[in-house]
């Protein structure tokens, strides 16, 4: 019996456990041998794979995309820039230019090469002069354009100024001193509000106007003509196909695509009639317009005092534009169109006619005018404008022709009261008061012309019988512009036919903004014929021909303008209260401020017997129509007809009745009129006019 060895048992559990350790060790190594073969095999087919995604990627993209990136790739260096268009000329009915282009330098910035635009604007704004204005603008115009393009900052520098900009330009990034256009009125503010002008778009304009036409315009018509006709002025954009280098410079042209020029417009304006018409005005506020009766065509259009639209293209200093804006005598403003006033007398053609086409008088018919009027069961005394708290004034007995020459009020009360309500706005309405007759003005204003309705809707009350009596002389609610007054006077020339005002010569362009045609039919009126057109012309005559016949026995404007006239004058004066006159209280102007006195009226054509021209003058807060509009108006006709008569040396209907209807002009050569000076003739005419005896100094 063999015997163990004490502690046998335990050395050889320590060694069997080593070796069973060594043997697990010797597995471990096998796994991991194995587990890196399998890593090394998962990396492989990875890094495999996308290796040939990238392949297959890079074949697809250089194979079967490479016209596409190849297209975008010259995008990036071939850049379409916008070209503007050039602006529509405007010239008058002879050939003068009232707008025009004028190469200037400019200073533009592009964006993309600018490191800081607002740190570039601010180094040019220090070597020259920019308003605030300009950088809004700037930065509205970049805005619409790509950051590689070219955008104004600085329209029409000098050639100080561009020189200061140039020998810094090595340290304005992305700045350029670039030829450009700027438009230019040659007449300045005498033609301002007839031909308007052109001001920098703004954010409305924007919203408003088609972006493809405008995203490299800067100006557009604000007023005027320029206003009116924009779409047709404008023209249609073109484009610049160029190449830049990696900073976006332009290294040349590849490719152009001119644009479509603006169509040029021909005006009936007569620039030197024009002239004449601001010079006879002066310094006092007011309007003038003359309109050929035959075409419709407006000849002037002059308000005062008025402005410089240079100013508002080259840029306004803030002091200058608070100035027009503030100023009492508002030079912005277009009186001859957009002015509201009541026209008080220079509407009894009108009223005369309505109550002959209503049947409530004829020109036999009489009434004794003691210089008052009272209504039916009435208080109130409607007064004559010849009356004052010493002599009642008064015409005596008059007749539709002499209430027409004598102005009286008296008369026309009465045919106010008998006329039936409506009766007179209703046919007011046909010769243009209350709406807009014309074709193409800017913003004309329709007036006010009341009835019963109106009152209603205005004022929640009923018409009255003395609603009518006031609206008779062209008072009370009625508010008409000069434009629509000398439509009136066109009208009654013409002996009722209606002719719709333009400023256009001719459209044979088929401008879109030209609505309809010139003549729109004649006035209607049962009772009306043509006989009672001529007398009511007769009447009117009579108010400049009539004179020698003794106190309160002339026509109103003989004593002022028709001693020495030397062709036949229609017309009708109108002194228009401002502010009321308490009942029994004398008009006493001396005593009110200036801008509380009556405005003037003379609205008048000529020749009588073959009118070529008929006008109306507004002078504001200027007193009595006949002393103060009547000589403007006739200076204004003087000066268009008086050239025609010395030509032909023939009596005025002689020479002018013979003459045909002008053609639309063709000049071969356009050209600018110089600020031109009155002929000989209508210098003379100009000379301080004496009062006739017999003639009276408040006439209406």
């Amino acid at each position: 019996m063999i015997r163990t060895v004490p502690g046998w048992h335990a050395v050889k559990g320590v060694f069997d456990r080593d070796r069973a350790r060594q043997r697990a060790q010797l597995k471990d190594v096998d796994q991991e041998r194995r587990d890196f073969a399998s890593r090394t095999l998962v990396v492989f087919l990875v890094v495999a794979v996308m290796c040939c995604v990238l392949i297959a990627r890079m074949v697809w993209l250089t194979v079967f995309k490479h016209d596409e990136y190849r297209t975008i790739s010259e995008d990036n260096r071939i850049q379409m820039f916008g070209v503007p268009p050039p602006r529509g000329r405007i010239y008058d009915r002879g050939g003068n230019l009232l707008a025009d282009n004028v190469p200037v330098f400019s200073i533009f910035v592009i964006p993309e090469l600018a490191e800081n635009v607002d740190a570039t604007l601010s180094e040019i704004r220090a070597l020259v002069e920019l308003s605030d204005e300009e950088i809004e603008a700037f930065h509205t115009l970049a805005s619409e354009s790509y950051p590689h393009a070219p955008v104004r900052v600085k329209l029409h520098i000098t050639p100080e100024e561009r020189a200061v900009v140039e020998v810094n330009r090595h340290r304005l990034n992305g700045v350029l001193v670039k030829p450009d256009t700027v438009r230019y009125y040659p007449y300045g503010k005498v033609m301002a509000h007839a031909v308007g002008s052109v001001r920098r778009k703004t954010a409305e304009d924007i919203r408003r106007l088609d972006r493809r036409r405008y995203s490299r315009t800067q100006f557009v018509g604000k007023r005027g003509v320029e206003a009116f006709y924009e779409h047709s002025l404008h023209g249609e954009p073109g484009s610049r196909q160029v190449e830049v280098d990696a900073h976006g410079r332009e290294q040349r042209e590849l490719d152009r695509n001119p644009p479509i020029p603006g169509q040029n417009l021909n005006l009936h304006l007569d620039a030197s009639l024009q002239v004449a018409a601001g010079e006879a005005l002066g310094e006092r506020r007011g309007a003038v317009v003359a309109i050929d009766p035959r075409s419709g065509g407006i000849l002037a259009m002059a308000s005062e005092p008025g402005y410089d639209p240079n100013l508002f293209v080259t840029g306004l200093e803030a002091t200058v534009y608070d100035e027009l804006v503030n100023s009492p005598k508002k030079p912005l403003f277009n009186r001859a169109a957009n002015g509201r006033y009541a026209p008080g007398s220079t509407f009894k053609p009108v009223v005369g006619l309505a109550a002959l086409a209503a049947g409530v008088t004829d020109w036999q018919r009489t009434i004794v005018d003691k210089g008052e009027y009272r209504l039916p069961n009435s208080r109130r005394v409607f007064r004559d404008w010849s009356w004052t708290k010493d002599d009642t004034g008064g015409q005596g007995v008059v007749d539709l022709h002499r209430a027409i020459y004598r102005s009286s009020n008296v008369y026309f009360y009465d045919l106010g009261a008998k006329l039936p309500v409506d009766a007179l706005p209703r046919f007011a309405a046909q010769l243009g008061y209350g709406r807009v007759l014309s074709i193409d003005v800017a913003d004309a204003a329709p007036g006010l012309l009341p009835d019963s309705d109106w009152k209603m809707g205005a004022r929640g009350e009923t018409w009255y019988p003395g609603d009518n009596v006031n609206l008779s002389i062209g008072q009370g609610d009625l508010l008409a512009t000069p434009l629509q007054l000398a439509t009136v006077a066109a009208i009654i020339a013409n002996r009722g036919r209606i002719v719709r005002p333009r400023m256009l010569l001719d459209n044979a362009a088929n401008l879109p903004e030209f609505k309809g045609g010139e003549v729109v039919g004649r006035v209607a009126g049962e009772g009306l014929g043509d006989d009672d057109w001529q007398r009511m012309v007769d009447a009117m005559e009579a108010v400049v021909h009539l004179g020698n016949q003794g106190y309160r026995q002339n026509g109103t404007a003989w004593a002022y303008i028709g001693q020495d006239i030397g062709y036949r004058m229609a017309g009708k004066s109108g002194t228009a209260q401002v502010v009321g006159i308490a009942q029994g209280e004398e008009y006493n102007e001396e005593e009110l401020d200036e801008f509380s006195r009556k405005h003037a009226w003379f609205m008048a054509f000529a020749p009588v017997d073959e009118p070529r021209i008929a006008v109306c003058v507004l002078v504001e807060n200027g007193g009595s129509g006949s002393s103060v509009a009547g000589p403007v108006a006739r200076e204004v006709i003087d000066h268009y007809l008086l050239p025609t008569l010395a030509a032909s040396g023939q009596p005025a209907s002689t020479a002018l009745a013979s003459e045909s209807a002008p053609q639309d002009p063709s000049p071969s050569e356009h050209r600018v009129l110089a600020q031109p000076k009155p002929s000989q003739e209508a210098e003379g005419s100009r000379r301080p006019r004496r009062v006739a005896a017999g003639a009276s100094p408040t006439a209406s």
